[in-house]
């Protein structure tokens, strides 16, 4: 096995001769150029964004899948996945160049022998600055190679890809590596004080709190509707919003959030959600995107700011019509400016940009 995730990267001398060919791959497809310069504008009152249509495109021969996972480094740069194999990560700058993509080279080294299982596992990715330094937590959904049961893991690693610690379906303990029972894990959180959350949320629907050294310090969950179980704990995240602390639970086929005590007491419920997928926080407010075709803004006491792009009811041919509405967001990520970028679990992943209006 490599130490790598993903040992061979590009960087942007690589897609130089592509450059001509950047618009090649703009979601949906088709777009005029008059259709591009239109402005879309989403959302109300203090929560209002415009969308940048030109934003997340990639070279000809590179294309997302289904769109998975967006986060934002301490550098302001956005990193995509998706399940493609090519490219499985995408990362841009600051500015919205595409600066880096990791590919399909890594899947033997990380123990598959064909490269679909990538686009078959990949799911979850959250970046946590420890001291300073950044690191990324990615979770693999499980897939069958033959007879072997593969993904069903989630690796910390740096963010060159060296993976640093691997919890779930592994050959044996050791001082980089731990089983867990993990059936199908889905997201991952860490809190300040670096106490690490993994939700099981395709598979057994338990929710696993380890320390920052990987001792596992409690386990709830379980299928059910009542309060402390889940159906689909698809997405997990340590709120500071208040003075303390709070653990926040995207149980989606429930269509709530379920609110914990960092040592997973349960605390409330927030009802009236279509399929929350995950939860990112950024200037005092809770942003959730929802698999039911829209995004919702909370603030710091759970109420309801805004609600982003409700598509509902909406088929993929009638997006090209309405770019400010939503189909499947499953991701979003703010940037250190407000931006607000939005990934969906579409084939195409349709990854975009919005920007704040002040």
């Amino acid at each position: 096995m490599s130490e790598y995730l993903y040992p061979v990267r590009r960087n942007r001398r690589d897609f130089l001769a592509a450059a001509g060919a950047m618009a090649a791959t703009v979601g949906l497809g088709g777009l005029s150029s008059a259709r591009e310069a239109e402005e879309t504008v989403l959302g109300e009152g203090s929560c209002r964004f415009r969308l940048d249509n030109a934003w997340g495109k990639l070279p000809a021969g590179k294309k997302y899948g289904l769109g998975c996972a967006i986060v934002v480094d301490s550098q302001d740069r956005v990193i995509v996945t998706s399940r493609s194999n090519d490219p499985c990560v995408a990362i841009f700058d600051k500015t919205g160049k595409l600066v880096e993509t990791w590919a399909k080279d890594f899947a033997t080294k990380i123990g598959y022998d064909t490269t679909g299982q990538v686009s078959a596992t990949a799911h979850g990715l959250y970046l946590s600055n420890e001291g300073g330094t950044d690191f990324l937590y990615w979770t693999e959904n499980v897939a069958k190679q033959g007879d072997k049961r593969t993904g069903a893991r989630v690796y910390k690693t740096d963010m060159q890809g060296k993976v640093l610690y691997t919890l779930g379906n592994v050959a044996e303990d050791s001082a980089t590596t731990q089983k867990l029972d993990l059936t199908n894990p889905t997201d991952v959180a860490v809190a300040p004080n670096g106490d690490i959350y993994i939700v099981d949320g395709y598979g057994s629907q338990k929710v696993y709190r380890f320390s920052k050294d990987f001792k596992k310090l409690a386990t709830i969950g379980g299928p059910g509707k009542e309060h402390g179980k889940f159906s689909t704990c698809h997405g997990v995240w340590v709120s500071t919003l208040r003075k303390d602390p709070e653990v926040y639970i995207a149980d989606r086929a429930n269509g709530r959030l379920e609110v914990f005590s960092p040592e997973l007491e349960y605390k409330r419920t927030i009802e009236g959600f279509r399929m929350p997928c995950c939860l990112y926080q950024q200037g005092g407010r809770l942003y959730v995107p929802e698999l039911g075709a829209r995004v919702s803004v909370l603030d710091e006491n759970d109420k309801l700011v805004s609600r982003l792009g409700d598509g509902e009811g909406l088929g993929d041919d009638d997006l090209k019509e309405h770019q400010g509405m939503f189909s499947k967001p499953h991701a979003l990520t703010l940037d250190s400016k407000g931006n607000l970028f939005v990934l969906e679990w579409l084939p195409h992943g349709r990854v975009r940009k919005f920007s704040p209006i002040s």
